[in-house]
């Protein structure tokens, strides 16, 4: 099949399949938890009752459909550059199926009476990062490029690994925790998968045909999803969608062998969500005599709804905003040392 149509039925089919299961929700008793609130976090009373781990419907269409025009319909073998050997379309597979086990981690925790212990969740988050970075040292290699420059240096196996499992946890826990603002995690997700692939694009060799087709189903989904996120939500992602998204930004940034990039699609999480957690794990491993950013509420968009009495819309436009803002700035700047020759 042309790779146009292929693209064209994950752009349709991502976005018209989520639209209509979030319509009608199909097992929605069997299949779905309610919101119970979330201790501590500001306005976080309103989403009670809520249906919530709709992350199972919408990373369900994106995986199902990313394997269908990847693996089945006529599927990509042979790639130029690092895509030779056919190591990647394999390694892409399994990280698919990480991306699975890491949203059934999330939805059995939202749909349970009683919520899971944080250390069970995070015994389970690690287990799926050690194997994900496995795959990605054995599959992807450790060849780390810098997207601004186009320039490369190679890391040793051991430390890539340890260093994958890092990033994975970090992004994982870093967009769950930023998941408390209407259309806020979801949005921010789309921005970075899509900022990844501008850049992997444009350096050409860092990107292969089902990376574009893995993109192109994976920004209509989410588009999907938060038309029923955005304020006032109707549903709610929960853990299935929001440590799924968190994982698989990360790996898609290590699929396209650019993972320093986390470090501008992955800062609007670590500034919002990320300092909540290292507040709260400084805090824990002090036994609370060293307490990280005293005179602000974390996540910062706690401190923007709690003490700046910003509205939720405002909250998700201020901090979208500067998100779009950052990406753009590092996408027009790697543009322009392209341009001048420099990179």
């Amino acid at each position: 099949m042309d790779f146009i149509y292929k693209m064209a039925i994950g752009c349709v089919a991502g976005f018209a399949i989520t639209m209509i299961l979030l319509r009608f929700l199909p097992g929605e008793k069997l299949i779905l938890g309610h919101d119970r609130g979330r201790k501590f976090a500001q306005g976080s009373e309103v989403n009670v009752g809520k249906p919530t781990g709709v992350g199972f419907y919408f990373i369900l269409v994106f995986l199902i459909i990313s394997a269908v025009i990847c693996f089945i319909i006529d599927p990509v073998t042979s790639e130029k550059g690092f895509f030779e050997s056919g190591n990647a379309v394999t390694g892409l597979g399994l990280g698919l199926i990480a991306v699975l086990a890491e949203m059934v981690t999330g939805w059995l925790d939202d749909r349970s009476k009683n919520p899971w212990n944080e250390y069970i969740k995070g015994a389970l988050d690690v287990a799926v990062s050690l194997v994900a970075a496995f795959i990605c040292v054995h599959f992807f290699g450790t060849r780390v490029y810098i997207a601004i420059t186009g320039t490369y240096f190679d890391l040793n196996p051991v430390l890539f690994y340890v260093l994958a499992v890092i990033l994975f946890i970090v992004s994982i826990n870093a967009t769950n925790a930023t998941d408390g603002i209407d259309g806020l995690s979801g949005t921010l997700s789309l921005l970075g998968v899509f900022t990844t692939f501008l850049l992997a694009f444009m350096a050409d060799s860092l990107i292969d045909d089902n990376a574009i087709l893995v993109s192109i189903t994976f920004i209509p989904t989410i588009l999907a999803y938060l038309l029923y996120n955005f304020h006032p939500s109707k549903m709610l992602m929960g853990d299935a969608g929001s440590r799924s998204l968190g994982f698989f930004i990360a790996f898609f940034a290590i699929y396209c062998r650019v993972p320093l990039l986390y470090f501008i699609i992955g800062l609007p999480f670590l500034c919002d969500g990320g300092i909540s957690i290292l507040k709260i794990t400084v805090g824990r491993l002090t036994k609370r005599k060293v307490i990280l950013f005293k005179n602000i509420t974390t996540p910062l968009h706690d401190e923007l709804r709690k003490n700046k009495k910003f509205s939720v819309k405002r909250v998700w436009l201020v901090l979208v905003l500067a998100a779009g803002m950052i990406d753009f700035l590092y996408v027009f700047t790697a543009s322009l040392l392209r341009i001048l020759g420099v990179a």
